[in-house]
Order: structure tokens, then sequence, then C-alpha cells
């Protein structure tokens, strides 16, 4: 069997980590490219709609380059609900004949103080940026690391969903028509 090749939809360290673990794991031998691949939608997605479209855009980018067999894209974003202003995340991995995975999660809770800024306009990151006094944190630990004092960061989240999202290429007998 030949070498799978997968390009990531990003350029961002964390989303390429966070693919490259999970791929590594489940295709050994597998080849990883990052790619500068624009989602097409707000810097901020604000609805699980707007962040899949996003996270698709960037899949479908990624798979166009040259000899790649998968295309994965990554997206975050914020929804607004009954509890106030959570984050989203979601996974498209679309492979050469058709075949499409998605996985999402990574929902928390923002405190106030950050979604008012989100509400003002501010990418999750420049508002985590500017409650921690820290410089670029959606590229390290992102705000699902700093609101859980490291319990959970933003590439193990990502790790998660991309591992959601290869469920039609790992059981592939359970999605057959």
């Amino acid at each position: 069997m030949s070498r799978l090749r997968f390009a990531i939809g990003s350029t961002n360290p964390v989303k390429v980590g966070a693919t490259t673990n999970v791929i590594r794991q489940v295709f050994p031998g597998a080849s990883l490219v990052g790619v500068d691949a624009h989602s097409g939608v707000d810097t901020q997605p604000h609805s699980d709609e707007e962040t899949r479209l996003g996270a698709l855009n960037r899949a479908r980018i990624a798979l166009s380059v040259k000899h790649v067999d998968y295309g994965v894209g990554l997206e975050s974003g914020v929804i607004e609900t009954e509890f106030g202003l959570l984050t989203c995340a979601w996974c498209v991995i679309t492979r050469k004949d058709g075949v499409i995975g998605v996985g999402g999660g990574a929902h928390m809770l923002l405190p106030e103080s950050v979604a008012r800024l989100v509400r003002q306009g501010k990418e999750l990151g420049s508002a985590m940026d500017e409650i921690s006094g820290m410089l670029d944190t959606k590229h390290q630990m992102g705000a699902l690391g700093l609101l859980t004092d490291g319990l959970v960061d933003r590439r193990t989240a990502f790790e998660d969903i991309v591992r959601l999202a290869l469920g039609p290429f790992v059981a592939e007998n359970y999605y057959r028509s």
C-alpha cells in the first residue's frame, strides 16, 4: 500500500500538531503538510454552521494540493446559548473519492469579560490575549487551556475532533450504504 498523504488546511502549529499526532497514530508513515487555506468565513465564526463551513472550506482547499489523498480542515468558533457564549470547534476530513468525515466539540462557557469582547467584534484569541496579558494564545494553549488552568488545551481538543472525523475512514463498514 502506498503512503497516505494528508494536507491540513492551516499553518497554525496547534492545528498542524494536533492533526499530525492523531493521523500518525492511526496511519503510521503517513505524510502531512500544513497549507495556507482561508476558511471563507468570518475571522471569528459565530455559529456552529459557520464554523463547520470554515472547516469544510479549509479541507477542500487542502485536498486540492497536488498528490494529496486527504484534506483536513479545522475551525474554531463561538455560539450564543441560553448559558452565554460558548466555544465550539469542528473538523472536516475529505478524501479524493468524496468521502467526508465530520467531528465537533470543545464546547465551553466563556467568562462574561471574554464574551463581551468577542461580542464587540474581537476574535477569541485576541480577547484572551487582552484578558490574560499574554501574546498569541491561540497558537499555544488557547482559550480552553487558559480557562481550565491547563486541564484541557486547544491541541488536545483538536485531537479529539480529528479522531471523531476519522470515523468514516477507520470504521468504513458502518458507513457503507
